[in-house]
């Protein structure tokens, strides 16, 4: 009986607990999207390639080399304009600047003016440059000696409320002793330093030209070709049509061999193909007439020299500049 006494009680306790329980509340939901970050669409857009005169996009196919002699210019520089690895570092629909950077300060020259910021009111200005009229006599940044410090006295107040226009005597000159030049031997006179002219550049119509090698054309810029085909012997001497500079000396352009590149001038080159032996390299200067590489097939079903002029990157007809023979 006592048991079922003990029982009843722990029930009544329970259910009584039960009943003063808190109930749970849920948690509000807060719709927190409105502040968030704002959407891609908002994003700066990218910056727009460059395109038009002074570039070309990369086609399948293209070598840096074929690029250079296309725009008549040097790989070595398209190489720097465009900060490339190699020369063989280029992708399709890569654009590339083949022209010389204009004179906008590209290179990241110094900077000799005074740069003004209207949004944070700085203003930078080299370093060197003098202070301004207007900051110096405003107490700004002073150029000269700073000022001893002295005790207070009476005198010294008086000394300093004297005007600026005052200043201390300079100390008398020593006349320098002259010596005794009697018996002296009298130098000669020194001779001013001789300049090197400078090298007038070359016009396009002052260029003299001459045939490249000697044989039968049998090939010429009418039959479609960039150029004319000179037959001749292995080995026959290769000669430069004008005076210049190597500009490209290898094989790295395909259908052209062993090929030689002379720039004469801003404007005009002259190109060397199918060669058997080169004799040049890149950047050596070469005259009229001297020998820069032997006659071969290289890239050639039989041995000739393809001879092209190009002005301004695009080929011309070389007859219009070669001399009657």
């Amino acid at each position: 009986m006592k048991k079922i006494r003990l029982a009843c009680l722990g029930i009544a306790v329970s259910l009584l607990a039960a009943c003063t329980t808190t109930p749970r509340i849920a948690a509000p939901v807060v719709d927190r999207t409105s502040g968030g970050v704002k959407p891609a669409a908002d994003a700066a857009p990218a910056a727009p390639r460059p395109e038009g005169k002074g570039y070309y996009t990369v086609k399948k196919g293209d070598t840096l080399y074929r690029i250079a002699l296309e725009f008549g210019q040097s790989y070595r520089d398209i190489v720097a304009w465009n900060n490339l690895a190699n020369a063989n570092d280029i992708k399709v629909d890569q654009v590339l600047r083949v022209a010389p950077p204009d004179g906008n300060n590209l290179a990241g020259g110094a900077q000799t003016g005074a740069i003004s910021s209207p949004s944070s009111g700085i203003e930078v200005k080299p370093l060197g440059a003098a202070p301004a009229p207007a900051a110096v006599a405003a107490g700004g940044n002073k150029s000269g000696p700073r000022g001893d410090k002295r005790a207070y006295s009476d005198s010294t107040l008086a000394e300093l409320e004297k005007p600026d226009s005052t200043t201390p005597s300079a100390p008398a000159a020593v006349a320098p002793v002259k010596p005794d030049t009697s018996h002296a031997t009298p130098a000669p006179a020194e001779k001013p330093a001789a300049t090197a002219p400078a090298t007038p550049a070359v016009d396009d119509d002052n260029v003299s030209w001459m045939w490249p090698a000697e044989g039968k054309v049998v090939g010429t810029f009418d039959g479609g070709k960039k150029g004319i085909d000179i037959a001749g012997k292995s080995g026959q001497a290769v000669l430069a049509a004008g005076a210049g500079k190597v500009m490209y000396a290898g094989s790295g352009i395909r259908g052209y061999g062993n090929l030689v590149i002379v720039k004469h001038t801003n404007n005009l080159l002259s190109a060397y193909a199918h060669n058997k032996v080169i004799l040049v390299k890149e950047g050596q200067a070469v005259t009229k007439g001297q020998k820069i590489a032997e006659m071969g097939n290289s890239d050639s079903d039989s041995v000739k020299l393809h001879f092209e002029i190009r002005q301004q990157g695009k080929p011309v007809d070389p007859s219009k500049y070669l001399p009657p023979r």
